[in-house]
């Protein structure tokens, strides 16, 4: 089994052409998409003998400059990179098991429960539902797998027509996903999830096969309601910090929007 560095080179490599790096296309040669081992070998100014045995494992401490001369290879941005110097540098961390991450502390469910200005919930790392206010429980109510946001997104049938811009959403979860888990890859939670989800959806098996990272920034997204309509919500995440791998996610609308309406009338039904 190959190691998560191992991997996440062998996905990156895989995703570059050789036009992007000023290499001949030489396509009829090429048996496999993406660069070739002795192209990123000769690229980055390593050995191809070296750079194999970091592809398959065998090689698990490469400096920072080998890392720095990868991550321009495949012109990872600022998130990809730190997370590849992560993979090379961390162990893994015993987490998500035994319920260290599950229990919402009293202060922020009443943090929780006082927000009134949009849906909010609490995820863990694997985007567990941990807590959740009413308007968050009016916003997802009829859909299914609403314990887990992830499943939500590629398990339910109606998560397309629900979310308007699916497959930017889905791509957005998926690599933050990739980004919070980091090279906790023997968290036996997740890899359960990971395994589920690659199983009964073939489109989170593509996207989690890329090795996309990113952190979840303040986000517009669109969503399409059974009762109230179009509305677009901002999203934005804090950390939790007297529990770590917990955060609150909360959702605004623009004031004085549409969407503010259609939040209001939402609140007022469930109410």
């Amino acid at each position: 089994m190959r190691s998560p560095l191992a991997e996440f080179l062998r996905a990156r490599r895989q995703l570059v052409s050789p036009d992007e790096v000023g290499l001949p296309s030489d396509h009829d040669r090429r048996r496999t998409p993406g660069l070739r081992r002795d192209d990123v070998a000769l690229l980055a100014g390593v050995s191809v003998n070296y750079y194999t045995r970091l592809e398959q494992g065998r090689e698990r401490r490469p400096s920072d400059q080998v890392l720095d001369a990868l991550a321009r290879v495949f012109h990872l941005d600022a998130e990809a990179a730190e997370y590849l110097h992560q993979l090379a540098r961390t162990r893994a961390r015993r987490c998500g098991v035994d319920g260290e991450d599950e229990q919402v502390t009293p202060h922020v469910l009443r943090l929780l429960d006082s927000w009134d200005h949009g849906p909010a919930h609490v995820l863990n790392r694997r985007t567990d539902v941990l807590a959740q206010n009413a308007l968050m429980v009016a916003l997802f109510e009829g859909l299914e797998h609403t314990d887990n946001v992830v499943r939500m997104l590629f398990l339910d049938p109606a998560a397309k027509g629900f979310w308007t811009a699916w497959e930017q959403e889905a791509h957005r979860v998926v690599a933050h996903l990739r980004a919070v888990v980091g090279a906790d890859h023997e968290d036996p939670s997740l890899l359960e999830l990971v395994e589920e989800l690659s199983e009964e959806s073939e489109d989170f098996q593509q996207m989690w096969a890329r090795h996309d990272v990113r952190y979840r920034r303040g986000d517009a997204i669109p969503f399409r309601h059974p009762l109230v309509g179009d509305l677009i919500l901002w999203q934005e995440a804090f950390s939790v910090d007297s529990a770590p791998g917990q955060r609150l996610i909360t959702m605004q609308a623009e004031p004085g929007s549409p969407s503010e309406e259609a939040l209001a009338k939402l609140g007022a039904m469930r109410a």
